[in-house]
Protein backbone atom coordinates (compact mmCIF):
# COMPACT_ATOMS: atom_id res chain seq x y z
CA UNK A 1 0.00 0.00 0.00
CA UNK A 2 1.37 3.36 -1.02
CA UNK A 3 2.11 5.64 1.92
CA UNK A 4 0.02 8.79 2.05
CA UNK A 5 0.49 11.24 4.91
CA UNK A 6 -2.79 12.42 6.39
CA UNK A 7 -2.05 12.42 10.10
CA UNK A 8 -2.13 15.65 12.08
CA UNK A 9 -0.19 16.04 15.32
CA UNK A 10 -1.36 18.54 17.91
CA UNK A 11 0.72 21.73 18.31
CA UNK A 12 2.01 20.34 21.62
CA UNK A 13 3.04 17.07 19.98
CA UNK A 14 4.81 18.94 17.17
CA UNK A 15 6.83 20.87 19.73
CA UNK A 16 7.64 17.71 21.63
CA UNK A 17 8.85 15.92 18.49
CA UNK A 18 11.40 18.72 17.93
CA UNK A 19 12.60 18.48 21.54
CA UNK A 20 12.64 14.68 21.29
CA UNK A 21 15.03 14.84 18.34
CA UNK A 22 17.45 17.09 20.23
CA UNK A 23 17.34 14.75 23.24
CA UNK A 24 17.91 11.76 20.98
CA UNK A 25 21.11 13.27 19.58
CA UNK A 26 22.45 14.28 23.00
CA UNK A 27 21.82 10.90 24.61
CA UNK A 28 23.01 8.96 21.55
CA UNK A 29 26.37 10.74 21.77
CA UNK A 30 26.59 10.09 25.51
CA UNK A 31 25.51 6.49 24.96
CA UNK A 32 28.15 5.83 22.32
CA UNK A 33 30.88 7.25 24.56
CA UNK A 34 29.71 5.19 27.54
CA UNK A 35 29.17 1.98 25.58
CA UNK A 36 32.15 2.19 23.20
CA UNK A 37 34.26 -0.28 25.19
CA UNK A 38 31.42 -2.79 25.46
CA UNK A 39 30.75 -2.53 21.73
CA UNK A 40 34.46 -3.01 20.95
CA UNK A 41 34.67 -6.09 23.20
CA UNK A 42 31.68 -7.68 21.48
CA UNK A 43 32.98 -6.83 18.01
CA UNK A 44 36.25 -8.62 18.82
CA UNK A 45 34.40 -11.55 20.44
CA UNK A 46 32.06 -11.94 17.45
CA UNK A 47 34.96 -11.93 14.98
CA UNK A 48 36.90 -14.50 17.02
CA UNK A 49 33.88 -16.75 17.46
CA UNK A 50 32.70 -16.88 13.85
CA UNK A 51 33.77 -15.62 10.45
CA UNK A 52 32.10 -12.64 8.85
CA UNK A 53 31.41 -8.99 9.75
CA UNK A 54 30.58 -8.16 13.37
CA UNK A 55 27.85 -5.75 12.36
CA UNK A 56 24.54 -7.07 11.04
CA UNK A 57 23.09 -4.74 8.41
CA UNK A 58 19.55 -4.87 7.15
CA UNK A 59 17.50 -2.43 5.11
CA UNK A 60 14.26 -1.39 6.80
CA UNK A 61 11.48 1.11 6.06
CA UNK A 62 11.60 4.12 8.39
CA UNK A 63 10.11 7.61 8.61
CA UNK A 64 7.75 8.26 5.67
CA UNK A 65 8.68 4.72 4.51
CA UNK A 66 12.16 5.89 3.52
CA UNK A 67 14.45 2.86 3.36
CA UNK A 68 17.53 2.95 5.61
CA UNK A 69 20.17 0.48 6.78
CA UNK A 70 19.70 -0.58 10.39
CA UNK A 71 22.72 -1.77 12.39
CA UNK A 72 22.97 -4.48 15.04
CA UNK A 73 25.75 -6.64 16.44
CA UNK A 74 25.65 -9.93 14.56
CA UNK A 75 24.30 -12.72 16.74
CA UNK A 76 24.26 -15.63 14.27
CA UNK A 77 26.84 -17.49 12.27
CA UNK A 78 27.00 -16.61 8.58
CA UNK A 79 26.58 -20.27 7.57
CA UNK A 80 22.98 -21.25 6.86
CA UNK A 81 23.70 -24.94 6.13
CA UNK A 82 25.91 -27.62 7.69
CA UNK A 83 28.54 -29.73 5.90
CA UNK A 84 25.85 -32.08 4.61
CA UNK A 85 23.74 -29.30 3.17
CA UNK A 86 21.10 -29.41 5.89
CA UNK A 87 19.50 -26.05 6.66
CA UNK A 88 20.52 -24.86 10.13
CA UNK A 89 17.89 -23.60 12.54
CA UNK A 90 18.15 -20.14 14.10
CA UNK A 91 19.08 -21.74 17.43
CA UNK A 92 21.89 -23.70 15.79
CA UNK A 93 23.25 -20.56 14.14
CA UNK A 94 23.09 -18.50 17.34
CA UNK A 95 26.55 -17.88 18.82
CA UNK A 96 27.41 -17.56 22.51
CA UNK A 97 28.26 -13.91 22.09
CA UNK A 98 25.02 -13.44 20.18
CA UNK A 99 22.97 -15.13 22.87
CA UNK A 100 24.40 -12.85 25.54
CA UNK A 101 24.09 -9.76 23.35
CA UNK A 102 20.44 -10.51 22.69
CA UNK A 103 19.59 -11.25 26.31
CA UNK A 104 21.13 -7.97 27.46
CA UNK A 105 20.01 -5.99 24.37
CA UNK A 106 23.68 -5.10 23.74
CA UNK A 107 23.11 -6.14 20.12
CA UNK A 108 20.98 -3.01 19.69
CA UNK A 109 23.75 -0.55 20.65
CA UNK A 110 24.94 0.10 17.06
CA UNK A 111 21.54 1.66 16.42
CA UNK A 112 22.82 4.69 18.33
CA UNK A 113 24.54 5.47 15.02
CA UNK A 114 21.17 5.27 13.27
CA UNK A 115 19.88 7.82 15.78
CA UNK A 116 22.74 10.23 15.05
CA UNK A 117 22.08 9.85 11.33
CA UNK A 118 18.46 10.91 11.87
CA UNK A 119 17.09 7.51 10.85
CA UNK A 120 15.89 6.31 14.26
CA UNK A 121 14.90 7.47 17.73
CA UNK A 122 15.35 5.86 21.13
CA UNK A 123 11.59 5.34 21.28
CA UNK A 124 9.26 4.75 18.35
CA UNK A 125 7.65 1.92 16.36
CA UNK A 126 10.15 -0.86 15.69
CA UNK A 127 11.15 -0.95 12.00
CA UNK A 128 9.92 -4.17 10.44
CA UNK A 129 10.92 -5.71 7.10
CA UNK A 130 10.69 -4.16 3.65
CA UNK A 131 8.70 -7.25 2.70
CA UNK A 132 6.03 -6.12 5.17
CA UNK A 133 5.23 -3.02 3.15
CA UNK A 134 1.84 -3.62 1.64
CA UNK A 135 0.56 -5.54 4.67
CA UNK A 136 -0.55 -2.42 6.58
CA UNK A 137 -4.08 -1.07 6.46
CA UNK A 138 -4.65 2.68 6.14
CA UNK A 139 -4.88 3.26 9.89
CA UNK A 140 -1.72 1.25 10.62
CA UNK A 141 0.33 3.40 8.25
CA UNK A 142 0.43 6.08 10.95
CA UNK A 143 3.55 4.33 12.31
CA UNK A 144 5.52 5.97 9.50
CA UNK A 145 4.68 9.46 10.81
CA UNK A 146 7.48 9.21 13.38
CA UNK A 147 11.03 7.86 13.44
CA UNK A 148 11.30 4.14 14.23
CA UNK A 149 12.76 3.34 17.64
CA UNK A 150 15.20 1.08 19.44
CA UNK A 151 12.42 0.33 21.90
CA UNK A 152 8.70 0.81 21.50
CA UNK A 153 5.21 0.73 22.96
CA UNK A 154 4.90 -2.78 21.52
CA UNK A 155 8.12 -3.91 23.22
CA UNK A 156 6.70 -3.31 26.70
CA UNK A 157 3.46 -5.12 25.97
CA UNK A 158 4.50 -8.74 25.54
CA UNK A 159 5.91 -8.44 22.04
CA UNK A 160 6.82 -12.14 21.79
CA UNK A 161 3.17 -13.09 22.31
CA UNK A 162 1.75 -10.86 19.58
CA UNK A 163 1.10 -11.43 15.91
CA UNK A 164 2.57 -8.99 13.41
CA UNK A 165 -0.87 -7.40 12.99
CA UNK A 166 -1.19 -6.99 16.78
CA UNK A 167 2.10 -5.10 16.72
CA UNK A 168 0.91 -2.82 13.93
CA UNK A 169 -2.18 -1.97 15.95
CA UNK A 170 -0.22 -1.33 19.15
CA UNK A 171 1.73 1.44 17.45
CA UNK A 172 -1.43 3.27 16.37
CA UNK A 173 -1.99 4.14 20.02
CA UNK A 174 1.62 5.26 20.45
CA UNK A 175 1.68 7.66 17.50
CA UNK A 176 -1.74 9.11 18.30
CA UNK A 177 -0.74 9.72 21.93
CA UNK A 178 2.96 10.50 21.62
CA UNK A 179 4.21 12.63 24.51
CA UNK A 180 7.11 12.99 26.92
CA UNK A 181 5.11 11.18 29.61
CA UNK A 182 4.39 8.22 27.33
CA UNK A 183 8.02 8.00 26.20
CA UNK A 184 9.22 8.01 29.81
CA UNK A 185 6.79 5.20 30.60
CA UNK A 186 8.22 3.15 27.74
CA UNK A 187 11.81 4.02 28.68
CA UNK A 188 11.59 2.90 32.31
CA UNK A 189 9.53 -0.18 31.48
CA UNK A 190 12.15 -1.17 28.89
CA UNK A 191 14.93 -0.87 31.48
CA UNK A 192 12.95 -3.13 33.81
CA UNK A 193 12.48 -5.73 31.07
CA UNK A 194 16.16 -5.64 30.06
CA UNK A 195 17.34 -6.03 33.65
CA UNK A 196 14.92 -8.91 34.21
CA UNK A 197 15.86 -10.37 30.79
CA UNK A 198 12.15 -10.96 30.28
CA UNK A 199 10.60 -10.61 26.84
CA UNK A 200 13.62 -8.80 25.41
CA UNK A 201 13.87 -10.84 22.21
CA UNK A 202 11.48 -10.30 19.34
CA UNK A 203 10.71 -13.49 17.39
CA UNK A 204 7.94 -12.21 15.13
CA UNK A 205 10.16 -12.16 12.03
CA UNK A 206 11.36 -15.74 12.48
CA UNK A 207 10.50 -17.89 9.49
CA UNK A 208 9.31 -14.94 7.42
CA UNK A 209 10.75 -14.12 4.02
CA UNK A 210 13.89 -12.04 4.21
CA UNK A 211 14.13 -12.12 8.00
CA UNK A 212 17.68 -13.40 8.08
CA UNK A 213 19.23 -11.57 5.11
CA UNK A 214 22.62 -10.16 6.06
CA UNK A 215 23.86 -7.37 3.87
CA UNK A 216 27.57 -7.06 4.48
CA UNK A 217 30.40 -5.24 2.79
CA UNK A 218 31.87 -8.20 0.94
Amino acid sequence: MEYISNHEFTPQQKRYLKVKRVLDVIFAILGLVAASLIILIFIIWIRLESKGPAIFKQRRPGYKQKIFTMYKLRSMRMETRDKNGRALTDDERLTLSGKIARKTSIDELPQLINILKGEMSFIGPRPFLINDLGTYNEEQLVRFEVLPGITSWTAIHGRNNQSIQDKYNQEIYYVNNISFKLDMQIFFKTITLVLSQKDVEDHTTEGRLGAEIIEDDK
